[in-house]
């Protein structure tokens, strides 16, 4: 395999000459934080907290969440770096991409590398200091699943890229159990599970969205080398694989209770629905559109419900509730 630089790229990296066009440290602030894509990271953080959140059973040391989810935040941040750093040449042929800092020229090659390097490293230092190393390996491992495996070897090469690639994405959950407990029990990996499996869903979602782009520069994404309708038969069944996913949680492995249970079983079929409307019409911007946005809001309101149901007050009440149902003999 061979990286997308050639000698003038290295140069670049070496000896930046592209003019800046930032007046204020302010702008040169929201320039790199556009490099790290920080809507993308909320989200994985949200799964981070939630798997937290189940670990501890509830009872979440609140210095640990904060340093695990901001080293898991720093972690992210370098690997979206080097991908915008490595998509670079493409993100300059679409329209959606172009104004980015790296391809617009308001940031250089070299320092979005400089920067992609110190975020991993403060990651790392971070979470070995204050959770454990097993925690930082995991959140290394997703910078390096993440720039090599999806950027540099599918992304380009594969319509199912999202598929395997979406593997660094699901690494989140493990590094939030591993920093409660020190280890990754079966629980943690189901949680993994439901976010590789999650993942197709929502960027195929996008990815019909804004095929054209990805077209236009060659990035075989589904919808481009298949088309709409095999793409949404795929985003159909990965949504009906998610929802006995998530109820796994609840049996065989128990840590999450019937709130949850029940909540995700909703959310599975409104997903569900949602998917089946799309394979109906295809082609239609705006049922893509809705599936997209909707594995948003499932993916948050799923940890949402791992954390309420997580709680002493909610075992509490169930189990009140379970009693009085077995003295009524229903």
């Amino acid at each position: 395999m061979t990286l997308p630089f050639s000698k003038q790229d290295m140069n670049e990296l070496i000896n930046p000459s592209t003019e800046r066009h930032h007046e204020t440290i302010w702008q040169v602030m929201q320039s790199y934080m556009q490099l790290t894509k920080p809507r993308i990271i909320v989200l994985l953080l949200i799964t981070t907290a939630g798997s937290m959140w189940i670990a501890a059973e509830g009872h979440v040391d609140p210095l640990l969440l904060v340093v695990t989810i901001v080293g898991g935040a720093f972690a992210a941040a370098s690997a979206n770096t080097i991908n915008c750093l490595y998509d670079r040449d493409i993100d300059y042929e679409m329209e959606r991409t172009r104004h980015r800092p790296l391809p617009s020229g308001r940031v250089q090659p070299r320092d979005a590398l400089i920067f992609a390097l110190a975020l991993a490293i403060l990651s790392f230092t971070l979470l070995t200091a204050f959770a454990n190393l097993l925690s930082a390996c995991l959140a290394m491992s997703g910078i390096v699943t993440y720039v090599l495996v999806y950027t540099h070897w599918l992304k380009r090469h594969s319509t199912q890229n999202i598929v395997i690639g979406g593997a660094a994405g699901a690494i989140p959950p493990l590094v939030g159990w591993a920093a409660v407990t020190g280890d990754l029990s079966w629980a943690a990996w189901i949680f993994f599970a439901i976010i590789f499996a999650w993942t197709p869903p929502h960027f195929w979602a996008l990815a019909m969205m804004i095929q054209k782009d990805y077209a236009k520069v060659g990035v075989p994404m589904l919808p481009v080398v298949e088309g709409n309708t095999t793409t949404a038969r795929q985003i159909l069944l990965y949504t009906f694989v998610l929802i006995p996913m998530t109820l796994l949680l609840t049996y065989p492995l128990g840590v999450l209770g019937a709130v949850y249970g029940a909540i995700a079983l909703i959310l599975g079929s409104i997903f569900v629905g949602k998917a089946w409307s799309l394979t109906q019409t295809p082609d239609s911007y705006e049922e893509a559109r809705s599936v997209f946005k909707y594995s948003i809001f499932y993916m948050m309101l799923l940890c949402g419900g791992m954390a309420l149901d997580s709680l002493p007050m909610t075992r509490h009440v169930t189990d009140i509730v379970a009693n009085y149902v077995g003295l009524l003999g229903w």
